[in-house]
């Protein structure tokens, strides 16, 4: 039986190699480039054979950890086609235990898994400095590789099993990217020690506590043992087994849960009323600006953009802090930053329509009404965010004499942002992920247009807004009059861009109306 399940994953590979002739490049590729991992993973290991101890602990331990942490979470954060899920084998009448013993060992047969294989068995290489660490080196590669390949087959399971549901799909793809954003001011942390002289002295601090943890333990054990340690070495090798037992039974219970339960499916929300449309008025605009509101509450796409607008301001604050940026004038970072990306978020929002566009031609939508309608949720969401966060920011600044300023700077960043959206997404609609498909999927098409619409959209809204920041900022070194003059500047050019992006956009989609739904039909 063990015979049949490693022929069939063997044939499951081989069968790969029939796609098309780019995916076959890509597979050969991404193969190539683990295999050539693996071989500087060895060579750098065989090099630390012939360093202290201390130094070949803080490198191995950390890298290791970053690796069995790799293979727990990069499933469950986004997923993978798991080709051995336990579901299929229902039919053939095998014991749990069994199942789940024959699937583990049909894991080892992967490009990742061999890769794992060959880098814990050279870091046996590293501490061949005796009998002791070598046998214990050699237990605990066997341990990194059961951990890796049993850790992986649960987060796969359970990522197949619980994220069935494209709702779950995306709840799980949007924590990993709140996570990515909210590692950045660790990323930014590590940027300021001087490795030169500190990188060693940082390494050895996260490796003295990582290896005392599941994801280190075995990579620790044979550098204590080196290091004469054996007790150390001894209990760290403990909690990697207990590690491997614990992961084997959640595998076996896992296994036996996917057996008997059948598979997740999504069902259909229910829905009272019209919703938007019941509170708005039964107008052009009042349509339009309804179902860009549903638009925005039920649409996965809407929803992972705008869940970065707040968390990237309290990232760059973090990491100006990180860098000793004195915290209160901080203070009046975020809104300003807020408020430019909210105005960002409509720049292609006829694309996101996809086909739906043609009730808006075949209607005889006034292109006014359509820019008008699009922009409602930005400022419902915009405006308070500007009255409430202008306050804040100038008390936490300890100077309410700037709220005038922060009201003019932001509204700027606004208006003119939306107006050039307005404007930019009726001329230059570029391909975006199709509605019902991963928010965190790559467009079917895609190319240099994208980057260079938004580029320009952020570099005309901070010119426009240079006049209202340079009165900003004339106010706070020199107070008097300058921040009412900052917001009047702010007021008037926000005002003036978003009524002519408004205007412009919507003699554009007056014009191109069928263009727009070509577009949305070959994208």
């Amino acid at each position: 039986m063990v015979a049949l399940f490693l022929g069939l994953k063997v044939r499951l590979i081989a069968n790969t190699f029939r796609r098309s002739p780019w995916q076959v490049f890509g597979l050969v590729l991404a193969a190539v480039y683990g295999l050539g991992a693996a071989g500087f993973a060895v060579l750098g290991l065989a090099g630390l054979r012939l360093a202290d101890i201390d130094t070949a602990r803080a490198v191995v331990v950390v890298a290791g950890s970053l690796i069995v942490l790799g293979f727990l979470l990069v499933p469950l954060a986004f997923g993978v086609d798991d080709t051995l899920d336990p579901r299929k084998f229902g039919s053939f009448g095998l014991p749990n235990g069994r199942l789940a013993s024959l699937l583990a060992l049909a894991a080892l047969v992967s490009v990742p898994s061999i890769v794992l294989a060959v880098v814990a068995v050279a870091q046996t290489v590293t501490w061949s400095r005796g009998a002791g660490p070598t046998a214990i080196a050699l237990l605990s590669a066997a341990a990194v590789v059961a951990t890796c390949v049993l850790g992986a087959r649960v987060t796969t399971s359970l990522a197949a099993f619980l994220l069935a549901t494209r709702r779950a799909r995306e709840v799980s793809g949007l924590v990993a990217l709140i996570a990515l954003v909210c590692a950045s001011p660790a990323v930014a942390l590590l940027g300021t020690v001087d490795w030169i002289a500190e990188g060693l002295i940082v390494l050895g601090g996260i490796a003295g506590v990582v290896g005392w943890t599941p994801l280190g333990a075995a990579w620790a054990a044979p550098a204590d043992a080196a290091a004469g340690d054996v007790t150390s070495a001894l209990l760290k090798l403990l909690i990697a087994a207990l590690t491997v037992a614990a992961l084997w039974i959640g595998w076996r219970a896992l296994v036996a849960r996917m057996l008997t339960a059948p598979e997740r499916e999504g069902h259909a929300p229910s829905y009272r009323g019209l919703g938007w449309f019941d509170r708005l008025p039964s107008t052009s605009i009042g349509v339009v600006a309804a179902r860009s509101l549903t638009y925005w509450m039920r649409d996965a796409r809407y929803r992972s953009q705008l869940v970065i607008v707040p968390l990237l301001p309290v990232t760059l604050v973090i990491v100006f802090l990180v860098v000793d940026v004195y915290w209160r004038n901080l203070a009046l970072l975020p809104l300003p930053v807020m408020c430019l990306f909210l105005s960002w978020l409509v720049h292609n929002d006829v694309a996101f329509d996809n086909t739906a566009i043609w009730l808006h031609v075949a209607s005889g939508t006034r292109g006014v009404a359509d820019r008008i309608g699009r922009i409602v949720p930005v400022l419902v969401l915009g405006v308070p965010l500007i009255a409430v966060g202008a306050p804040v920011s100038a008390v936490l600044y300890g100077d309410t004499a700037q709220i005038p300023s922060l009201i003019g700077v932001s509204a700027c960043l606004l208006l003119a942002g939306l107006g050039f959206g307005s404007l930019l997404s009726a001329r230059f609609p570029y391909p975006v992920v199709r509605p019902g498909d991963s928010p965190f999927s790559q467009p079917q098409a895609s190319g240099g247009l994208a980057s260079f619409i938004q580029a320009v959209i952020f570099l005309l809204t901070a010119l426009l807004t240079a006049p209202a920041l340079y009165l900003a900022f004339l106010g706070l070194t020199r107070g008097g009059d300058y921040p009412l003059l900052s917001l009047l500047a702010g007021l008037g050019t926000g005002v003036v861009v978003l009524a002519l992006g408004v205007w412009g956009g919507g003699r554009l989609f007056e014009r191109r109306g069928p263009e727009l739904l070509a577009f949305t039909l070959r994208s």
